[in-house]
């Protein structure tokens, strides 16, 4: 017989509940789920539910089982075991670090307790850590942990010579100056349809940030255009974009400015990392509740300004306006 040792599911747990009170013994059981038959005996003696009032309903019953199951191994979790580490995890996120960095900077200083960012992740959405709304100190903010879900394929509205994979290797390997990625800060509908344009040059990392009354193409290609114009030639060559409806209007842009326009494949944003890293950063200032109405391009300017005056480790610790001076 092939033994398992591993932890019993709750249909694992059905199953030994419909035996139970069909009078198999333990050893059948342990037989049939091929488990040892000391992981059904131990089993049967720590989750056997007692009914003082009604002893009829005392016995096994899969879910309560399963529920002191769950709380045994809530209790065992290293963040609740240890409320000093516990502590300054969460001294960490308060002050605006991610859990990544928290577990990182831990195994740097080779702390004698440290835990792994998922770790981290499932204490800020424990019961515990929702009580606490320690998800308000993430970046992101999200009140519950997001799934990905695949999203329904749609035909495509670019040309496939636009496609990024034909675009020159010094773009991919930011050995030119000049190359820009594009993409919208999109906030909640209530707002309208006002939303905020970010660009950011895959070298310098250096970022813009442009206020959009309305999501058409021919605004927003208008408007990203005029931030560009007054920069020399070599200082815009190209712009990458997503594969969305308001980028399709490139032949404006490649009119007014001259530069050429590159677009990653579908479901593909990564190809396009900076702005999407730009795009997060941005989140801490700009998050959805944000109403887009209220924000001027002086306070946008204000913003980006500040951010490219930070010191980015991509860069060796260099500011994006650093940078971009000499060029």
């Amino acid at each position: 017989m092939k033994v398992r040792f591993s932890h019993l599911s709750l249909s694992d747990r059905g199953k030994i509940e419909r035996w139970r009170h069909a009078k198999l013994s333990p050893d059948e059981m342990a037989r049939r789920l091929g488990r040892h038959r000391s992981t059904i005996f131990r089993e049967l003696k720590r989750n056997h539910f007692h009914d003082s009032e009604i002893p009829k309903l005392s016995g096994y019953w899969c879910v309560v089982a399963q529920s002191r199951c769950d709380a045994r191994r809530t209790r065992r979790r290293k963040l609740v075991r240890d409320p000093r580490l516990r502590d300054q995890v969460e001294r960490c996120l308060r002050a605006g670090w991610t859990p990544e960095q928290i577990a990182g900077r831990m195994r740097y200083e080779r702390a004698p307790a440290s835990v792994c960012h998922e770790t981290i992740y499932r204490h800020i959405y424990s019961e515990e850590g929702r009580r606490a709304e320690l998800w308000r100190h993430l970046p992101s903010g999200r009140r519950c942990r997001r799934g990905y879900r695949l999203r329904k394929r749609l035909p495509p509205k670019f040309a496939p010579e636009l496609s990024i994979l034909f675009s020159p290797d010094v773009i991919a390997h930011r050995k030119e100056f000049g190359h820009w990625e594009e993409d919208l800060v999109l906030f909640r509908q209530k707002y309208g349809p006002a939303n905020v344009a970010t660009m950011i040059e895959r070298t310098s990392r250096f970022l813009l940030v442009l206020k959009n009354e309305e999501k058409r193409a021919k605004p927003i290609m208008s408007q990203i255009a005029q931030a560009l114009m007054p920069l020399p030639r070599h200082a815009c060559r190209s712009v990458t974009f997503d594969r969305d409806s308001e980028f399709v209007d490139r032949p404006h842009l490649q009119a007014e400015v001259g530069a050429q326009t590159w677009f990653c494949e579908a479901r593909s944003p990564w190809q396009k990392g900076a702005v999407a890293n730009a795009k997060k950063r941005l989140r801490r200032w700009l998050c959805r509740d944000t109403d887009p109405n209220s924000l001027s391009q002086e306070n946008l300017r204000f913003l980006y300004a500040g951010l490219n005056t930070t010191p980015r480790k991509c860069l060796g610790f260099r500011t994006p306006a650093k940078v971009l001076a000499p060029k």
